[in-house]
């Protein structure tokens, strides 16, 4: 028999990367950077950025698991949100409620947050806008979640087919998000001007009528 778990576990206290490397990733477009890391990296393509206007992101993974119908882990996240944190809310791809709104994204700008990653669905879209926080998802349903749990915050979890460690840096555009673990981080951010040469090399020659 399988016992009921904790309402919320809360993981406080994991390793960030400097903010000076988060910095270092910013802007860079995501197919470079699954370039670096061999041609992976990009969370499922049902995950999109719910704003296209607004679609650029750079942070760093404040994971949680909230499992479908319920939000007390996002609640939980955002209770340990520091500046610079893209809120990742796991949500098993559960299709039936949001997972999120306007109201809670609007208290997560206020403290500093970078951006919001689901897999599942989120609503008040047009309080979001005004809200001006990136939001990456897999669509809109008006329905509501609950708030009773189980959830957890501050441990690995696997979203959009991509795992994904508290600490990670995440880095958003239009053809959607990429992850970079952390301890791999300083890694890909060496082979980028490789990456951007020959990207720069190629464009070049297709210009110029390669076929």
């Amino acid at each position: 028999m399988i016992k009921d778990p904790p309402q919320l576990t809360i993981r406080r206290g994991f390793a960030r990367p400097p903010a000076g490397l988060v910095d270092a990733f910013r802007g860079v477009p995501t197919g470079y950077l699954v370039d670096a890391m061999g041609g992976r990296g990009c969370v499922h393509h049902t995950v999109q950025a719910l704003l296209p206007g607004r679609a650029s992101l750079a942070g760093v993974a404040l994971t949680c698991h909230a499992g479908p119908a319920d939000n007390l882990a996002v609640f939980g996240a955002l209770s340990i949100a520091e500046p610079g944190d893209v809120i990742v809310a796991a949500t098993d791809a559960f299709r039936g409620t949001s997972v999120t709104g306007d109201l809670l994204l609007g208290m997560a700008r206020n403290k500093g947050v970078a951006g919001f990653v689901t897999d599942g669905l989120v609503r008040d879209i047009a309080g979001i806008e005004g809200v001006g926080l990136p939001v990456y998802c897999a669509g809109l349903t008006a329905n509501s979640p609950a708030r009773n749990g189980p959830g957890t915050v501050g441990f690995a979890v696997v979203l959009g087919d991509v795992t994904i460690q508290p600490g990670d840096i995440l880095v958003g555009d239009r053809d959607g998000v990429v992850v970079i673990p952390r301890l791999e981080a300083d890694a890909v951010l060496a082979r980028l001007p490789a990456i951007r040469a020959a990207e720069s090399d190629l464009e070049a020659r297709v210009r110029n009528g390669l076929q």
